[in-house]
């Protein structure tokens, strides 16, 4: 009894406290409205938002074509006037134009030391120095001897060669070094699995791979399925001196330093690729297969690059943080667009990242911290982390703390939304939280997958910054829509970018057509100059999703998306993702997941649907911690990860928390899982359930999980 009325006085106060500082934000607001409303000019704001970014240009009962209104930019007519067609011209532009401008930033590891965990585990932790530079005029020049290394060793120009490597300073002068020499490169993940990687390298028939220390020792299995490759060259490790025996006779292992030594003496001079050819064969993931490879040229490149430099405003004090994987067309095209405009590019890992980061030593500070970037690139799964990380950090507070938050942060959404800013809660409460990625990035790229709104929202709002969501693929050179960055909108994709066109088709099976109202609806075609010239000895493939229509090449994205009335793309759902049930529902499985996942429980989701059944069923691996807390309330506090995941009271539990997000995210009834299971084990890349940029295998999903499948839906 005492402590349910202690629990009320408590709430009371809390009640109380809020009531009150809601009381002194009104009289705040009704004081500093006249002032804000003249510096801050808020109407301008919403007419930024609200205007139009792409008109009809031709239009019938079948489909609509748009385009930009937005005219070329600066950088976009500099490329044209000193006729940059090609990344090699690009780096040659650069190294003349920003000489001795910091350009590629290396973290220096000091050591790697034994760290002692509270729990008594003994973990290794690095202890990290400042950042090593080179200039635009070092990279270039270390690039183009890297080049000539190549051609020492018997590569010659149009030959493919596979970069294989995490994403680093080296990855991006040994493309230049590739690109100096007209030679293709063959990008592969660093988190493909074995098969995947002895795949792209027989099928481009490379006899040269760049690989780095970590991921050397692959090599020793992977050279029987490679028969082709003679040379390897290995990014040298900072601290640990690297194993080179062991492996496949006859193949030869060289460090990289050693290939740009050789080059520094060679007569061999550089072989200016020409814009049609091709820079780039970027394997897909492969979410619904094998990798496939997808053919790049130079043209192709700098054309998504005009059209970012045209979307996203660049300033000369800008500095990126590069940690995506490079072998990702939108963190490649993004990093280009900053050589282009002379950024500074400093690299990170996810695992150094941020002063919490798991390899970041007590004491030590993340990388965010010392290079105190202004952009960022991210994926939504980030993001979703991120995001999940703020609502914790608030949940563990005390409940006074909790209301003040939510309070805080509704009333700066509240007027955020009629066009102003708000300087004093930012200063007070929301740049603390932005100091977690150093405290003053101003842009992030959102780009991979789609972004949920209820994230896009959040991470806008307590890091004080401008997230972006841009919508491309590997087959459109990561080119197709930016949204604009004073758009105040969440979940949408902006309108086409500078260099392409967007159509809308009918797609009939699913009752998408360009005659529903209130927008549009079709799937999503592209056309323009950063649309592939199709897949890598796979002529049927390319003939079924590419086609050349009025001077202009076109891809079928398979994507369904509406085009809202000031001409802006929301991607509504995937072809493949849509499943009919029994009674005649169409449910989108990518947009249930996408909603699903920013319920805090879920680490992932795979959801089902069955044809002849009338409900969903869902996969979930559920995210530890909440999990560990969810046991501690129905008194299951000393059960394992694994038991939790097979008790019925958890799994009861978890489905009701997920009935309720969904309510909250407004799904319809038929969309929520009715039934779940609860997955063991974490999914990664080398379990192959996902592909290496974390988008799900369905197929690969289903067979593994079948019987629990089967299970669901009997019960």
């Amino acid at each position: 009894m005492f402590i349910e009325d202690d629990a009320q006085m408590d709430s009371f106060w809390v009640q109380s406290a809020i009531g009150a500082i809601k009381a002194i934000a009104f009289m705040y607001d009704i004081i500093t409205l006249p002032v804000y409303l003249v510096f801050q000019k808020p109407w301008k704001r919403r007419q930024d938002s609200r205007r139009v970014k792409a008109k009809i240009i031709t239009n019938d009962d079948n489909e609509l074509t748009y385009r930009t209104t937005d005219p070329p930019r600066d950088v976009h007519v500099k490329m044209l006037q000193e006729n940059i067609d090609t990344l090699e011209k690009v780096f040659n532009y650069v190294a003349k134009t920003y000489t001795s401008k910091r350009c590629l930033g290396t973290r220096q590891i000091l050591s790697e030391e034994d760290e002692v965990q509270p729990n008594g585990r003994v973990f290794k932790k690095y202890n990290l120095g400042d950042y090593k530079w080179k200039t635009f005029t070092e990279a270039e020049r270390t690039a183009a001897n890297f080049g000539r290394g190549l051609r020492e060793l018997g590569q010659k120009p149009r030959e493919n060669i596979v970069i294989f490597a995490e994403t680093r300073a080296e990855w991006m002068i040994a493309a230049h070094g590739c690109f100096k020499q007209a030679m293709p490169i063959v990008t592969v993940y660093a988190t493909l699995g074995d098969d995947g990687v002895a795949h792209c390298i027989t099928e481009t028939e490379v006899t040269t791979v760049i690989t780095s220390h970590d991921l050397l020792p692959k090599f020793k299995t992977l050279l029987d399925k490679c028969p082709l490759v003679k040379n390897i060259i290995y990014i040298e490790d900072q601290l640990h001196k690297t194993e080179t025996t062991g492996f496949k006779a006859g193949v030869k292992i060289l460090p990289f330093n050693q290939v740009i030594k050789n080059g520094q003496d060679s007569k061999y001079e550089n072989v200016p690729p020409k814009g049609d050819d091709i820079a780039i064969i970027m394997y897909t993931s492969g979410s619904t297969g094998t990798p496939k490879g997808v053919l790049l040229s130079h043209k192709n490149c700098i054309a998504t690059m005009k059209g970012f430099c045209d979307m996203v405003p660049i300033y000369p004090d800008d500095v990126l943080i590069g940690f995506l994987p490079l072998a990702h067309v939108f963190e490649l095209v993004a990093e280009s667009v900053c050589l282009m405009t002379g950024v500074p590019i400093g690299y990170s890992t996810p695992l150094t990242l941020i002063d919490t980061s798991s390899k970041i030593k007590r004491g030590c500070s993340g990388d965010a911290t010392v290079l105190k970037p202004t952009c960022m690139t991210s994926v939504p799964l980030i993001l979703d982390r991120i995001s999940k990380g703020i609502n914790d950090k608030v949940n563990s507070g005390s409940a006074f703390r909790k209301s003040l938050f939510k309070f805080l942060y509704q009333y700066k959404v509240k007027w955020v939304q009629r066009g102003y800013k708000t300087p004093l809660i930012d200063k007070l409460v929301f740049k603390k939280v932005a100091k977690l990625m150093g405290g003053k990035v101003r842009i992030i790229m959102s780009g991979g997958a789609p972004l949920s709104a209820d994230t896009h929202e959040q991470i806008k709002t307590c890091l004080c910054l401008d997230l972006i969501q841009g919508y491309g693929l590997t087959e459109t050179t990561s080119g197709a829509t930016v949204m604009d960055y004073r758009d105040m909108t969440y979940g949408r994709t902006g309108g086409p970018l500078t260099v392409c066109d967007i159509r809308l088709v009918n797609w009939e099976e699913g009752n998408y057509r360009v005659t529903n109202k209130p927008y549009p609806q079709g799937e999503v075609l592209i056309g323009g100059e950063c649309v592939s010239q199709g897949y890598y000895k796979l002529p049927g493939k390319t003939n079924e999703d590419f086609f050349e229509e009025g001077g202009r090449r076109w891809f079928k994205t398979g994507d369904i998306g509406e085009v809202q009335a000031d001409g802006v793309l929301k991607i509504i759902d995937r072809k493949k993702d849509l499943v009919k049930l029994q009674a005649g529902e169409y449910v989108s499985l990518g947009k249930v997941e996408s909603e699903l996942k920013t319920c805090g429980i879920i680490e992932n989701i795979c959801v089902y649907g069955d044809p002849t059944k009338q409900y969903t069923v869902a996969l979930v691996v559920p995210n530890q911690k909440h999990l560990e807390e969810l046991a501690e309330k129905h008194g299951l506090a000393d059960k394992t990860y694994e038991e939790l995941c097979s008790s019925p009271v958890i799994e009861k539990a978890i489905l009701k928390e997920i009935a309720e997000h969904a309510r909250k995210c407004k799904l319809q009834k038929y969309e929520v899982p009715a039934a779940i299971t609860l997955c063991k084990e974490v999914w990664s890349p080398d379990m192959g359930l996902v592909t290496a940029a974390f988008k799900l295998k369905r197929k690969d999903i289903q067979d593994k999980y079948q019987h629990d499948i089967n299970r669901m839906y009997a019960s």
